[in-house]
């Protein structure tokens, strides 16, 4: 039975997006569990993209075709998953701060966070800081990630945490940040928890960040 997992994992690494539905659904014939093969199948092909990608040995397009291998396994498993109550890895919530459109990185990001098995939700681009507020407060995220490629940009990442701060939101949500202009020293200046500079790490931290957890971190009253 294992084997036919280890086959979704390697058929995903190959962005072989017709192949990886077909193999989850004939892994759930055979009795896998929704779960196991989540854990062994999709995230564990998505994990090796992102360790490949991280050292050169794919580049993005390869990325995006494992991704939407992925998504087109995601699509038979997400009801199950949702009937057994499999938890997800935590919520994301992800957006390009204020005054900057672009969106490559941070949908990048998004895709290897979904792959990683984490429930994201995408801003979008231009997202002023109350916008993050008003999320944060309507989607209880336990990591919120911001991207900027633009130098000009960067200050609204800090006045995004303050917009946090003054919302009594800050100590409810780790923020993490990324983006080409940015650095680890930035993010500890404007008080962020965590930097990552590659789409692949971002999934490293991530985990790390959520193993900070406890549940009752996770209440937003």
């Amino acid at each position: 039975m294992a084997n036919i997992v280890h086959q979704i994992a390697s058929e995903l690494y190959n962005g072989e997006d017709e192949t990886v539905p077909e193999l989850v659904k004939e892994a759930l014939a055979q009795g896998i569990s929704p779960a196991e093969i989540l854990a062994d199948g999709l995230i564990a092909g998505m994990d090796r993209v992102g360790r490949d990608f991280k050292v050169g040995n794919l580049f993005v397009p390869e990325v995006l075709i494992a991704a939407r291998a992925m998504h087109a396994g995601m699509n038979v498993l997400r009801p199950l998953l949702a009937e057994a109550d499999v938890p997800s890895a935590g919520k994301y919530l992800i957006g390009t701060v204020k005054g900057d459109l672009h969106d490559i990185g941070k949908n990048l990001v998004k895709m290897m966070l979904e792959g990683a098995g984490f429930e994201t939700v995408d801003l979008g681009v231009d997202v002023a800081p109350a916008d993050f507020v008003d999320a944060v407060r309507t989607h209880q995220p336990q990591l919120l990630g911001m991207s900027a490629l633009l130098t000009t940009t960067m200050p609204a990442m800090t006045e995004t945490i303050k917009a946090l701060e003054a919302a009594g939101l800050r100590d409810k949500v780790k923020v993490m940040i990324g983006g080409a202009p940015l650095t680890a020293e930035f993010a500890d200046q404007i008080g962020a928890d965590a930097y990552a500079p590659d789409a692949a790490s971002a999934v490293e931290v991530a985990r790390g960040l959520v193993g900070d957890y406890t549940r009752d971190d996770l209440m937003i009253m």
